[in-house]
């Protein structure tokens, strides 16, 4: 009777063994089944156009119709037309007026720009969405998407500086502009620019916001490639004004158009 029992036990055992190694294998062979159709899914889409992806990465350089910059964007896909985007641009405004001289008093000075005040850069933060319009048809199409963001606008304010002579006879000066010293700033005797290096431990910091719309035209042809144009608008306020320009109106408020170009990654 005893060895009934244990023959029943391990047969029991065995069956039981058999039985999980049955299951087991039965949910790893829909686990592979799932995820082959689901590979398969994403080659018929590509293949179909569809832009499919859970997160991206874009980064871009634009021309603007007041200045220039770059640009790095993070993105994840919520629907499959919808991604949420948070964005980071830096930017350089310049004033339309602006003229660069190429030399001053000597025909070896620095180019200059005359009665240039500030260097204005400008960083905004923002949060938005990309809206895809229309797919690209195949891997040869173009997939047209809406942005739009919004959020903080950070002005940062440099002194603009110019080598100027001393009108004493001493050794040339590097001034800003100042009530004090708007006579060689603006007056005959500049040399040149005083470069790059000066007025950076002089920045001023002004806050403010902005809003951001563009249509964005896709041309990659693969979906884990991001390679396109971004045409949009732009519109920047500030808590007060900005002086860039002698001479010219001071902004707060500063509109203009851009386009970029995008490059970047999809997974």
């Amino acid at each position: 009777m005893k060895k009934l029992s244990l023959t029943v036990l391990f047969a029991t055992i065995v069956i039981g063994s058999f039985a999980q190694d049955s299951t087991r294998h039965k949910v790893k062979n829909e686990r592979k089944e799932i995820r082959r159709q689901k590979v398969n899914n994403l080659i018929r889409q590509a293949e179909e156009g569809v832009l499919v992806y859970k997160k991206q990465m874009v980064m871009g350089i634009q021309l603007r119709t007041n200045g220039y910059g770059g640009f790095l964007e993070f993105g994840r896909m919520k629907t499959n037309r919808k991604t949420n985007i948070y964005r980071l641009d830096i930017t350089e405004i310049k004033n339309q007026k602006e003229e660069k001289t190429p030399n001053g008093a000597i025909i070896f000075g620095t180019p200059y720009v005359y009665g240039k005040l500030n260097n204005f850069y400008q960083a905004t933060l923002g949060f938005g969405q990309q809206y895809i319009l229309g797919q690209k048809g195949n891997k040869n199409g173009v997939a047209v998407t809406a942005v739009y963001s919004g959020g903080l606008a950070l002005g940062l304010l440099r002194p603009y500086y110019l080598e100027v002579q001393d009108p004493n006879g001493g050794d040339n000066l590097i001034i800003k502009y100042s009530s004090k010293d708007s006579g060689l700033f603006l007056g005959p005797t500049i040399i040149g620019g005083a470069g790059l290096g000066k007025g950076w431990n002089e920045i001023k910091i002004k806050p403010g916001g902005f809003i951001k719309t563009a249509l964005r035209f896709d041309y990659g042809r693969f979906n884990e490639v991001v390679s396109g144009i971004e045409a949009g608008v732009s519109a920047e306020f500030y808590g007060s004004k900005i002086p860039i320009l002698f001479g010219q109106k001071q902004k707060q408020f500063f509109f203009h158009g851009y386009v970029a170009l995008l490059f970047g990654r999809r997974r």
